[in-house]
């Protein structure tokens, strides 16, 4: 497929700006299969040296880069709409979210091709969209959110409104390793009445840019919606313009937990109301008495992406009892994960960005008495060990004792990279001292995006339920890295979310309460 050039959609309208700049995507199996001349012809075609129309199949379309007129252009167009799309009644919006959630699935195959080009495997990719009327879209989700906007009742003559209003304009953000999909996840804040403006990242803009322009942007329009409800462009303006704006209400910011920080104060000190989305250093617990096909199934989650997601299980403690039996069952799972071209239905593993990180982590692991089980080496695409490969072969180090496990990178840090460390308690610990001791650890991380626990006894898993504090997510028993309707599937605590964190949808985290009651004079006959 191709797709042309993509200009900003800014109040309904393409915007392409007084000296157009363009960035290309050109497709991840073109740069592996031959890296840097894919590279090249990327650069050329950005800096105007090569037509795209000569480019062959390796390029697929390519984004207008906004500048700073443009990038003003959209906020400006957000808050015109948003004083006229906050008086739409909740109930037509909510249809006309529904309508965007059936257009999404008529461009499913389009946006699966543009993903997969831009370097997400294809069987995630179809993941992504598929999954969409499952989780921050979908009715139950939609529906009960819309319900919380607003609940009346009476005391008397007087009658009390409990609402949330619409905050304004909020800026969407959305990182590089999942652009598109959290661009739609920012964009659900239009059901509360707010307008939205969408940041493309300049690497994988398409796939934004063609979400707002062939889906979200058409629907509104076929609605009568306000012109500018929803605006996007591909960046690179910054961040810095939406704290100056007078426009601008809320940003939902993606990206590091020690920049995000940073940022927050920033939002903060400017008056914008920040919604962080940042990193994830997830814990999953595997009892003596757990499901152990259940478990490796949600355990190896952890390398879809090559690890580069957020809400995967990122650390395991495994109860001594099992902890064997476990590691050899996903060492023999890994062995069947291996590199390939996104566009491969099998394939699961992505180019690893921070390969020096990687080592890093396995190497001070190693030096500290963990073990590794498997894995441990740099890969070609096409799964031979090299020194120069784009992937991170699967790898799993054991980790003895809970004490100390935090004071290495690999289980105290996000990593971001598929190196998975399995953490085995003493095995002369007393269950009951136990149970405490993992609770602990797992409630000691400074991070709290999702948190899972496998285990069939119904006081562990009472146990765990009122214990486990410090995570947006809790799975028991169910897939780690699955996203289901009615709850929110981002969101979280500490250096996930800030000082402001929690489990988060959109709808309602862009949103205010106000008090208000009616109190109506009595009525006298004549």
């Amino acid at each position: 497929m191709k797709f042309g050039v993509l200009p900003a959609y800014i109040g309904g309208r393409d915007i392409t700006g007084d000296d157009p700049r363009y960035v290309h995507t050109v497709t991840a199996r073109a740069i592996l299969e031959d890296t840097f001349p894919a590279l090249a012809l990327k650069r050329d075609l950005d800096l105007g040296v090569v037509a795209a129309d000569t480019a062959g199949p390796a390029v697929i379309g390519a984004c207008v880069v906004a500048d700073e007129a443009v990038a003003e252009q959209a906020l400006a167009a957000a808050a015109q709409a948003a004083p006229l799309w906050a008086k739409v009644p909740v109930e037509q919006r909510l249809d006309i979210a529904r309508r965007i959630t059936e257009r999404l699935l008529e461009h499913q195959d389009a946006l699966v091709e543009i993903l997969v080009a831009e370097g997400t495997p294809r069987s995630a990719a179809i993941g992504m969209i598929a999954g969409v009327p499952l989780t921050g879209w979908s009715e139950q989700t939609l529906r009960w959110c819309a319900d919380q906007l607003e609940e009346r009742r009476t005391d008397g003559a007087r009658e009390m409104i409990l609402r949330r209003l619409p905050d304004g304009v909020v800026c969407v953000n959305p990182p590089q390793n999942a652009a598109m999909v959290n661009a739609l996840n920012g964009l659900a804040a239009i059901v509360a009445g707010n307008t939205v403006v969408v940041r493309a990242p300049r690497g994988v803009g398409l796939s934004c840019m063609y979400l707002v322009r062939e889906v979200v942007g058409p629907v509104l329009a076929e609605a009568g919606a306000p012109a500018g409800v929803v605006n996007a462009f591909c960046g690179p303006p910054s961040l810095e313009a939406w704290l100056a704006s007078e426009h601008v209400d809320d940003i939902l910011y993606f990206g590091g937990s020690k920049t995000g920080m940073e940022f927050e104060g920033k939002a903060v000190a400017a008056g914008k109301k920040p919604i962080l989305e940042l990193a994830g250093n997830d814990c999953c617990v595997v009892w003596r008495d757990a499901d152990l096909d259940a478990a490796v199934e949600t355990i190896t989650q952890f390398f879809l992406n090559s690890g580069q997601v957020c809400f995967v299980p990122n650390q395991v403690v495994a109860h001594p009892a099992i902890a064997e039996e476990l590691i050899a069952r996903l060492a023999e799972a890994c062995g069947r994960i291996t590199p390939g071209y996104p566009d491969d239905p099998s394939v699961v593993l992505t180019p690893v960005l921070g390969m020096e990180w990687f080592f890093g982590c396995l190497g001070e692991a190693l030096a500290k008495g963990a073990e590794l089980v498997c894995g441990g080496r740099r890969l070609e695409v096409d799964g031979t060990p090299s020194d120069t490969g784009f992937f991170a072969e699967p790898t799993i180090v054991r980790l003895s004792g809970l004490e100390g496990a935090r004071s290495l990178s690999v289980v105290r840090d996000e990593t971001f990279f598929p190196l998975l460390p399995i953490i085995v308690p003493e095995v002369t610990t007393p269950d009951g001292e136990l149970l405490e001791q993992v609770l602990e650890f797992v409630n000691s991380n400074a991070y709290g995006l999702r948190n899972s626990v496998l285990t069939t006894g119904e006081d562990t898993i009472a146990f765990f339920l009122d214990g486990i504090t410090n995570a947006g997510g809790l799975k028991i028993n169910d897939s780690h890295g699955g996203f289901l309707p009615f709850l929110p599937n981002q969101g979280g605590t500490g250096l996930t979310g800030g000082a402001f964190g929690e489990a988060s949808h959109p709808v309602l985290r862009t949103t205010r309460y106000q008090g208000v009651s009616i109190q109506r004079p009595a009525t006298r006959a004549l």
